[in-house]
């Protein structure tokens, strides 16, 4: 991957606005203005960015709970991001799927989903459709440690090597499946072996490190769209903050979330690229947040009569 300049500054805005725009929903979320579940992706900002970074925009995405991130790499706007936060019909999901539920056809990113490992098996469907298809796409599906504790995740795996699907497994081990250490959930840590018993390619790639991300994704998408099947890539990174809001985060020590945040992705690509105009950016930033929680504010909530709008299709109706 050719890094230059320009590119390095493009990939320092994209995760300084995920970084500004969860800070901003946590301010929310402690006056009520976010309600529900929250999930914050601070830390893990450079995978999200440098995955999104090799695809294209015909390429399809699936995520998890913890996809603000993700949403705003891919180009979701962040006024409907925001709205969705919100509750809001004028958010992506019309405000019916909330922090956790991300969702938007116009730039193929499909969520957004509550299940751990849930998005497994709905991106082996939406790669084998698209090989059936005979459509140059590649699917992109994010997913935790905690997911490959999951039946699902062994499930898909096995069905994408056996299918050679046009599928990109990437796996955010931030080394905690909610309070559990994965030392003491999985007996192999080394996740990306997992996906080797499947014969499917795997790496481990530094997490915190959005160029290592970025030549690593783009990588595989060549692999991928080359037709040799599904690459496995596990990004270690570590999350700064609690796993949820509800979080009491007793299960590590302060010390060691300090010891991280020493790896924090923003300032190691600032150190390697000292001319990045930070000031200017966090101005930038500061507007395009403003702006979105201006736009929340003023939006609509979905009237009660609409409540079993969308339930079911009009030909399940009829």
């Amino acid at each position: 991957m050719k890094m230059d300049r320009a590119l390095a500054e493009k990939f320092y805005r994209q995760m300084l606005l995920i970084r500004r725009f969860e800070e901003k929903c946590v301010e929310l979320y402690s006056r009520e203005k976010i309600r529900g579940f929250l999930h914050l992706y601070i830390g893990e900002e450079a995978i999200a960015v440098g995955i999104m970074h090799a695809l294209s925009s015909e390429d399809a995405v699936l995520a998890t709970y913890r996809e603000h991130g993700q949403a705003l790499a891919r180009g979701i706007h962040p006024n409907r991001i925001m709205a969705e936060m919100y509750g809001k019909e004028q958010g992506c999901s019309r405000g019916r799927g909330g922090s956790m539920h991300l969702f938007d056809a116009e730039t193929r990113f499909y969520g957004g989903s509550a299940i751990v490992a849930g998005g497994l098996p709905l991106a082996v469907g939406m790669a084998l459709a698209d090989k059936m298809m005979k459509r140059n796409r590649v699917t992109v599906c994010f997913f935790g440690d905690g997911a490959v504790a999951e039946g699902e995740f062994h499930e898909s795996l096995n069905l994408a090597a056996l299918w050679k699907l046009p599928l990109l497994f990437v796996c955010e081990n931030n080394r905690y499946g909610m309070g559990t250490a994965l030392e003491f959930s999985e007996s192999e840590t080394n996740l990306s072996r997992k996906a080797a018993c499947y014969r499917i390619t795997s790496h481990q790639v530094d997490g915190m490190d959005v160029e290592a991300v970025a030549e690593a994704a783009e990588n595989a998408i060549s692999e991928i769209r080359s037709g040799n099947g599904p690459i496995f890539i596990e990004c270690l990174t570590y999350r700064f903050r609690a796993h949820s809001m509800f979080d009491a985060e007793l299960y590590r020590s302060k010390s060691e979330v300090e010891e991280w945040k020493k790896k924090d992705p923003l300032p190691l690509l600032h150190q390697r690229w000292p001319d990045i105009n930070i000031e200017k950016y966090e101005n930038e930033i500061a507007s395009i947040i403003e702006e979105a929680v201006v736009f929340a504010e003023n939006g609509t909530f979905e009237p009660l009569e609409d409540l079993e709008k969308y339930v079911y299709s009009p030909e399940a109706v009829q």
